[in-house]
């Protein structure tokens, strides 16, 4: 089982001096969902599955070992090409040992779905902060199917035993979770009867997308989706473009700087998860989509930012699940704009990778910016104004790629260094992150 983060993880750090511009032409790496979810998909299904542009962070490497770990022939050409050779559904071999999840709660969360129906015993782990996550949100509906699903105190280890007798149910989720729903319809591809899924609002699809590629027949009536029992998959090719939440770091960076333009390449736009695009622009960003158009079963695009004077507002309900993982950059770019903003509706921020409200007031406080915490959001009282926002000062991210990319983009309006420590963990979502931001203008070192 993982243990605490090493000496080595704990100590790295950035040093981010203040600079004024941001500029250049950026493509940035694949997107973290659809890689773990073409493994997945791959690894069932009949025949080859190709993926192309596949992001080779270590969350999606984990999910690797994972499926190899289960017998899963999977090979990496040249590390963003991937070409998984899947044996049908019920190909998969028990493991001989725990399967480490590394940081990947998408990963372990989607599995516990899939291997609810397989012939074996399967124990699922993670690294320290996966460890702590919450997994009874998509255990308790699955038992409600039938699944065998034990977990500790409603945290990993998580123990999956196996069979295939469970039954579709009609499951009212309680909140718009990508990765519950997702978990029940993988779940739903041997079950008897139908697997419907309904939620409040919804949230990302790209599960839905990428079954459909995979040949497998979906229904679906406003925020309800259903899936019936199917007898195979068949293997394709997909292509995954670059990450919109890697690439919403860039989008506030380019917004919040006093100079510059910048051109994101080839972003997925998948419309359940562009909601910090639809947050920046009531909030008075310049950034245009251009070239619009289909890349495999995801809509992809070009933004160009540019600066612009934002100012501060109250995040509409329904762009919350759309929004989720974006605001911890969100919150950089409330600072910066003229007059509060506020956030409420999101308290899945404090069981993701870290309590994300929390840590993120305190790198706020550590650099001079007026907010108060509420229960499911905060309150950011913005000071544009000519001069700086953030002072300078140290910031620990706890470990979260997202949170510590995000204090990365204060420099662009900080009066002193700002140092981000905790910051090994980036290389889970987003390898490559500081040379692609020093590329760009900023002035970041490591240590």
């Amino acid at each position: 089982m993982s243990g605490p983060a090493s000496e080595s993880e704990t100590s790295a750090r950035w040093r981010l001096s203040p600079v004024d511009s941001v500029e250049g032409e950026l493509t940035v790496p694949g997107d973290k969902s659809i890689s773990h979810r073409a493994l997945l998909m791959g690894a069932i299904a009949e025949g080859l599955t190709e993926i192309e542009g596949f992001l080779e962070s270590e969350d999606c490497l984990s999910t690797v070992e994972a499926l190899r770990g289960m017998g899963v022939r999977i090979q990496q050409d040249g590390g963003q090409s991937v070409r998984v050779r899947g044996g049908g559904l019920f190909s998969l071999q028990a493991p001989s040992a725990p399967l480490d999840l590394g940081n990947s709660g998408t990963a372990m969360r989607l599995l516990i779905g899939l291997l609810s129906w397989q012939k074996f015993e399967a124990t699922l782990i993670g690294d320290s902060s996966l460890m702590k996550r919450p997994m009874e949100r998509v255990a308790l509906p699955l038992r409600m199917m039938g699944a065998r699903i034990e977990t500790r105190e409603g945290t990993p280890p998580v123990i999956v035993r196996g069979w295939d007798r469970l039954r579709g149910i009609p499951y009212k989720s309680p909140m718009a979770s990508a990765q519950v729903k997702s978990a029940l319809l993988l779940a739903g591809l041997r079950a008897s009867g139908e697997t419907r899924i309904t939620e409040p609002s919804t949230s990302r699809d790209h599960t839905e997308r990428m079954l459909k590629a995979f040949g497998v027949p979906l229904r679906q009536e406003g925020t309800t989706i259903a899936v019936k029992p199917v007898q195979r998959l068949r293997g394709t090719r997909i292509d995954v473009p670059s990450d919109f939440s890697s690439a919403a770091f860039f989008m506030v960076g380019g917004s919040i700087a006093r100079a510059g333009t910048l051109r994101l390449r080839n972003v997925g736009m998948n419309p359940t998860r562009t909601g910090l695009l639809e947050i920046l622009s009531a909030m008075g960003a310049d950034i245009a989509v251009e070239g619009l158009s289909t890349h495999g079963p995801e809509p992809v695009a070009d933004l160009l930012v540019r600066p612009a004077s934002l100012r501060g507002i109250e995040v509409p309900l329904e762009l919350v699940p759309r929004a989720i993982d974006e605001f911890p950059v969100f919150f950089i770019a409330a600072a910066c704009a003229e007059g509060p903003s506020i956030l409420r509706g999101a308290e899945e921020l404090r069981v993701k990778e870290t309590d994300r409200i929390a840590v993120m007031s305190r790198g706020l406080t550590a650099l001079g910016v007026r907010h108060r915490v509420l229960p499911d959001g905060m309150l950011i009282e913005g000071r544009k104004a000519s001069g700086p926002v953030f002072s300078g000062g140290t910031v620990d991210s706890g470990g979260d790629h997202r949170i510590a990319m995000a204090f990365a983009m204060a420099s662009l309006q900080a009066s002193a260094p700002i140092e981000v420590v905790n910051t090994a963990n980036v290389a889970t979502s987003f390898p490559g992150f500081a040379e692609l931001a020093r590329g760009c203008g900023l002035e970041l070192e490591e240590s």
